[in-house]
């Protein structure tokens, strides 16, 4: 008689560790992957955006300073500040376009004191931007929340162009008067505690130092001077046409010769 046996089909407990095995190396290696891609991600993602803010940051300084203004007549609402050092800063009055950051803040007052400066900030050094109508004080807004252009700053230096040495110096002491160039670096570090230099802003902005004098600040066209010899005997303003019929010219005896206004001339 013939014996019939049955054998049922299993896993043994070795073949089941080492499936386990298998699958948490799997797993692990998944795992390493997918956080390296996270972490490069984010430290591109940072890098991105601290040239943005470096790049903006720049700008912004470039455009600022090349609207600087000073009118003679009012010097104390225009003065020109700097210090360098830790807690360097400028300060300045400039007119700004609406496409300037806060613009619209501001409601159409163009023409305002702004103030680049290092702020401490939660371990951190930021270079932040505070701007107030220059016939204004700074609101607590403006104190409180200024515009962080950048982060992890290491140094903030403005250097200035001396005719008279034709060179650059570190210290601008005439405060009633704009320097001719102006040369602004920024360099920023890695993070809040990194020494290391990662990247440097350097901008050199030409600006309008000629004054307004007061004699264009008048209401009418030209301040009253009699005794301005150089408006007296101007060809250019007693032949132009243009301001013939101008009041402000017409009455104004800054312009006139012994014989009258040469406007009122047949």
């Amino acid at each position: 008689m013939r014996r019939v046996t049955s054998r049922s089909a299993a896993f043994t407990l070795v073949e089941i560790l080492v499936a386990l095995g298998i699958f948490s190396i799997v797993l692990v290696a998944i795992f390493s992957t997918w956080t390296s891609i996270l972490r490069a991600s984010k430290v591109g993602t940072e890098a991105a955006a601290a040239v943005q803010r470096a790049r903006m940051a720049g700008r912004t300084l470039e455009e600022a300073l090349g609207s600087t203004l000073l009118y003679v007549a009012n010097r104390p609402y225009y003065t020109f500040m700097s210090e360098n050092g830790r807690e360097g800063y400028l300060e300045f009055t400039t007119h700004l376009g609406p496409s300037f950051p806060r613009s619209g803040k501001f409601g159409g007052l163009d023409v305002r004191r702004l103030r680049f400066s290092i702020r401490q900030h939660d371990n951190d050094r930021e270079f932040i931007l505070q701007q107030w109508p220059y016939l204004m004080d700074m609101d607590k807004d403006e104190q409180n929340f200024p515009l962080v252009l950048a982060k992890h700053v290491q140094e903030f230096k403005s250097e200035f162009w001396d005719t008279k040495l034709q060179d650059w110096t570190d210290e601008w002491t005439k405060t009633n008067e704009l320097p001719v160039m102006v040369r602004v670096t920024l360099k920023l570090g890695d993070n809040e505690v990194s020494q290391r230099v990662r990247q440097t802003v350097c901008r050199i902005v030409s600006l309008p130092s000629i004054g307004v004098s007061p004699v264009w600040q008048s209401t009418g066209a030209m301040a009253p001077n009699p005794g301005n010899p150089a408006l007296q005997n101007n060809p250019a303003l007693q032949n132009n046409p243009a301001l013939q019929n101008n009041p402000g010219f017409q009455n104004n005896p800054a312009i006139q010769n012994p014989r009258g206004n040469p406007f009122n001339r047949p």
